[in-house]
C-alpha cells in the first residue's frame, strides 16, 4: 500500500510542479485512511492556487481524475485536496 501511495503522490507532484511559479512552496502529503483509501493534500503558494485550480476547476478535476485512474488498478479510492 505504501508503494502505491508513493506512486500516486509522485504522479500528482509531476503534474502540479510544472504549473506553479513557486515550486519551493509546493508540499504534497498523503495519509492512508482506515477504510483503505488515500488522501493526498497539496499545498501551494497562494499566488499559484488559481493555476492549480484552473478555470472552473478544470485543472484540479483533471488531477483528481488522473490520481483516481492510477489507483483504480488496485481498487483503491483516492481523494486529492488543495489546501489553503
Amino acid at each position: 500500500m505504501a508503494e502505491q501511495t508513493e506512486d500516486i503522490v509522485g504522479l500528482v507532484e509531476s503534474v502540479v510542479r510544472p504549473l506553479v511559479e513557486f515550486p519551493d512552496d509546493l508540499e504534497i502529503t498523503s495519509s492512508d485512511a482506515e477504510d483503505g483509501s488515500i488522501l493526498v493534500e497539496v499545498r501551494v503558494n497562494e499566488e499559484d492556487a488559481g493555476k492549480v485550480i484552473g478555470r472552473q476547476g478544470r485543472v484540479i478535476k483533471a488531477i483528481r481524475t488522473l490520481a483516481r485512474a492510477a489507483a483504480s488498478r488496485t481498487n483503491t479510492h483516492v481523494e486529492v485536496e488543495l489546501l489553503d
